[in-house]
């Protein structure tokens, strides 16, 4: 229908689909976007999307300590069973306290750890933010105090599967995940986990490469420490770290750039606004094969969100034409850890 009766008010029927009464709704027509969603939303619609969006901004204290712990667990495990028996130095505070521990024999290797996560600890005070701070310290106390519960119950002193490259794999993998997960929820799971907070806040470095940075030392010291095998191998774990860290972030915190074309925008409109608590953009275009005016709906959901918009245009429209973008880096109301 093309937009030519601006007294024309879109039919009960199509508004009661949508969950809008006839008297709240602008004109509507077919390819144009009409809903003021402001209009739309009760008092208490209003009051649970803002509390919605609260959430989205800070991550709650439960979904924060629990990212944290799994974290902390994820790299005891590869401190214990694959960094530790084989002198894989790769970086990070575990890799600090083997080096520390090989300098000074009588030093144990978890003792080292304390201290050096406590050094890095101070210096997290100075540069970073202080709830992220008050998160790094809980999670560096909680690394240190899983690696000690985890040597006592599972004491290992040698390679666990009796291939260096696949140990080294497997700590990586292990590292790789729980630095994701707590990043994702605005944490670290500390030691220099902190350093790299710090350089991300205030330098231009994404998050792999301040990694990068901050181990550099540690892994290199590798090789006069344990030789060209074990030290090119932590050299080469320094670097499959950035890439697998930069990975498992992005997909952590991917979103999807939606961008609708369809016969009915004002219910898409309305769908994005009260039943995804999300907001849209909408302009007026025109199809360049008819010539006729058409609104574009854009809007940027969680995977699961896009989801539930699929299956909503498959049932109002299910010619209509709908664009999908991944993203993970976005800034905005909202989005406030993505």
């Amino acid at each position: 229908m093309r937009h030519d009766d601006p007294g024309r008010l879109a039919a009960e029927e199509e508004l009661s689909h949508a969950g809008v009464r006839p008297e709240q709704a602008s004109p509507a027509y077919e390819g144009a976007p009409v809903i003021q969603a402001e209009r739309l939303l009760t008092p208490e619609e209003e009051r649970m999307s803002d509390r919605l969006l609260l959430r989205r901004d800070r991550p709650s204290m439960v979904r924060t300590a629990v990212a944290v712990n799994v974290g902390a667990i994820l790299c005891a495990l590869s401190y214990v069973l694959f960094q530790a028996p084989n002198n894989l130095a790769t970086g990070g505070a575990s890799g600090m306290a083997i080096v520390i521990s090989t300098l000074v024999p009588a030093l144990p290797s978890d003792v080292a750890l304390w201290a050096v996560n406590v050094a890095l600890v101070v210096v997290g005070l100075i540069f970073v933010e202080r709830r992220a701070v008050a998160w790094s310290v809980v999670a560096s106390i909680l690394l240190s105090v899983y690696v000690s519960v985890l040597q006592a119950l599972v004491p290992v002193s040698g390679s666990v599967t009796g291939d260096l490259w696949i140990d080294l794999v497997c700590s990586l993998v292990l590292v790789a995940a729980g630095a994701g997960i707590a990043y994702n929820a605005g944490a670290s799971t500390g030691g220099t986990d902190i350093l790299v907070m710090a350089l991300a806040r205030h330098t231009s470095l994404p998050t792999g490469h301040a990694i990068t940075v901050v181990n550099a030392v540690t892994a290199c010291s590798g090789v006069a420490l344990y030789g060209a095998r074990t030290g090119i191998y932590c050299i080469i774990g320094l670097l499959l770290e950035t890439v697998i860290v930069n990975g498992v972030l992005d997909d952590l915190k991917q979103h999807k750039v939606c961008t609708v074309v369809c016969r009915q925008p004002a219910r898409v409109q309305e769908f994005v606004v009260r039943r995804l608590a999300r907001t849209a953009t909408v302009w007026l275009a025109y199809g360049a094969y008819t010539g006729r005016e058409l609104s574009v709906v854009m809007t940027v959901l969680t995977r699961s969100e896009a989801l539930r918009l699929e299956k909503y245009l498959r049932g109002i429209d299910p010619d209509a034409f709908v664009t999908y973008v991944n993203t993970s880096q976005i800034t905005g109301h909202g989005f406030r850890w993505v």
